[in-house]
């Protein structure tokens, strides 16, 4: 190849007026420009405007900055869905530095361990998490900045509702200046948010975000979803979560309204969707089974269409024509922490309208084809890393590459490394293709199990029971389950001398040290099936788990 520049490469250089970093801060400023009264935030009594959130998150910004906190610093936050953990999204990053959203259903040795890992520099509380959160901060053992969030509308009890910090939410924006000028990141591969996931091993790994992704995948979901200008978007997914699939930058683009939805009640979600004139939501399938069963005197007539996202285990047949009665339209889709949330949706062919409900609910359940801004998703052999037949039988790994995969794992190379062996992103999901091209996951290679749209390991449950004194030996499966998707089943093989152990017992020491969401459900007490050379063969637990 000619390695002499041709006349496209000469004298064409990027500069200051024709590249500048992609980042989704820009959408806020734009949006506070041309809709600076219309409406970015509502939660309960409080409501806000586009001009009024940027604002706030300039000062806040300011106020970090003044703090000592900049380019590269981590600044986490554990909170429900307000508008506090709404404003960092933008005010965070405009000080140059990165949001950590933890999950809120986290025990105190996981919080201590990601604020020691992520090297965080300030950490943001909700006090309804304080109990968690003042052990967490004893187990750390070092001093960082703590402001608190106080929420008068929480339902706080057991010690809930601590302050724990020198400053509240308000008091600290208050320390900061209205104009401040904030930070647009020097490169656009500049990380801007760390996301925590539970991957196959007892300690999360840090997941890194960049300004470039983050931009691609707010827009992506425009398309990809039909989003329109000035959408009512319901908060009901958790914002710790992929950031909130991205929707707080999205919903700046289009210069929409983000309704904030702290508890995940039925009767909730239905008085907000009707009261706020909701357009569109997320949620995993159990806020779909919520919805759809929720008795009578908490459902309310919804006089218009619903645009509902779901993600994790499909939901069932009859849970989608209940949804569908209902006024909703639900589509599936499939994505990890390490993409910044979903990269496969189940685009809806026309041609499957006079489908029957069990045909399209069978359609729906396909994690589906790629979305706009993702260049590359395959399912390969993992072995050969040749592409599967596209016979809807023949299972393979989903492998994926584009600008919406992560940077890699914070401060962990080995793992990095290994994700993106051969130059592919490797999911650990393993699916088939079908003739049309729509990818359909058909199990778990890393054994994660996925509860609620919340991923548990395998590997840290069995790591708990495997220290209880009468636990010879352990297997932890998916088992199905009608509400959450999946729940954690335990199989167990007991010492001698233990043969009276039950059930309960065991279920009560993981109480000791693990979240509520990450005990197992059902625990089996017999000899675990194995290979010849001793390895437990899950799959044969996974079909008897079915069976319980």
């Amino acid at each position: 190849m000619d390695s002499k520049k041709n006349n496209y490469e000469m004298n064409l250089d990027k500069n200051a007026a024709n590249f500048v970093p992609l980042s989704p801060l820009s959408f806020i400023e734009k949006t506070k420009d041309i809709y600076p009264n219309y409406p970015s935030v509502i939660y309960a009594d409080r409501n806000y405007t586009w001009l009024e959130t940027y604002n706030r998150c300039l000062k806040f910004a300011s106020a970090l900055e003044k703090h000592g906190i900049g380019l590269g610093d981590t600044v986490s936050i554990i909170a429900a869905n307000t508008p506090e953990i709404f404003e960092t999204h933008y005010s965070v990053p405009m000080a140059g530095a990165v949001l950590n959203t933890i999950n809120t259903r986290l025990e105190a040795d996981t919080i201590a361990y990601i604020l020691d890992h992520a090297d965080t520099k300030a950490f943001i509380v909700d006090t309804q998490f304080s109990p968690a959160v003042k052990e967490a901060l004893t187990r750390l053992g070092k001093e960082i900045l703590v402001i608190d969030i106080e929420d008068p509308n929480a339902n706080l009890q057991n010690g809930q509702g601590e302050c724990l910090g020198e400053f509240t939410f308000d008091e600290f924006l208050e320390k900061g200046d209205a104009d401040y000028q904030w930070k647009r990141p020097l490169d656009e591969w500049q990380a801007i948010t760390l996301n925590y996931t539970s991957g196959t091993t007892g300690r999360p790994k840090g997941v890194v975000y960049h300004h470039r992704g983050a931009y691609l995948m707010s827009l992506g979901s425009v398309i990809a979803w039909n989003m329109p200008n000035h959408l009512k978007y319901l908060y009901t997914v958790p914002m710790f979560h992929c950031n909130g699939w991205g929707y707080p930058w999205t919903i700046a683009a289009l210069a929409g309204t983000a309704v904030c939805c702290r508890y995940i009640i039925a009767k909730d979600i239905y008085d907000l969707i009707v009261d706020h004139k909701i357009t569109h939501f997320g949620g995993a399938p159990i806020v779909l089974n919520m919805i759809a069963n929720a008795p009578d005197n908490e459902k309310r007539k919804i006089d218009h269409k619903v645009y509902a996202m779901t993600a994790g285990a499909p939901p069932p047949s009859a849970i989608l024509e209940k949804m569908e009665g209902l006024g909703f339209e639900v589509m599936h889709v499939y994505g990890l922490t390490e993409t910044y949330g979903h990269v496969l949706h189940c685009a809806w062919n026309p041609d499957w309208d006079d489908c029957s409900m069990r045909q399209k609910a069978e359609i729906k359940a396909r994690q589906g084809v790629r979305y706009p801004m993702m260049e590359e998703i395959d399912v390969f052999d993992p072995l050969t890393m040749e592409t599967v037949p596209r016979d809807g039988k023949t299972m393979g790994e989903i492998m994926i590459r584009g600008n919406t995969v992560m940077k890699g794992y914070y401060k962990n190379k080995e793992e990095t490394e290994k994700s993106f062996e051969n130059g592919w992103f490797h999911s650990g999901d393993l699916a088939v293709m079908h003739p049309d091209g729509y990818i359909q996951i058909k199990d778990r290679s890393k054994d994660i199990i996925i509860s609620g749209g919340e991923n548990i390991s395998s590997v840290e449950v069995e790591n708990v029971l495997a220290k209880h004194p009468a636990v010879s030996l352990v297997a932890v499966v998916a088992k199905p389950h009608e509400k959450w998707g999946e729940t954690p089943c335990a199989f167990v093989e007991l010492n001698r001398g233990y043969e009276e152990t039950t059930e309960s017992e065991l279920i009560a020491f993981c109480r000791e040290s693990m979240a509520g969401f990450k005990r197992p459900k059902n625990i089996v007490f017999c000899e675990l099936p194995k290979t010849s050379t001793g390895k437990v063969q899950k799959f044969e637990l996974r079909n008897r788990a079915k069976q319980i």
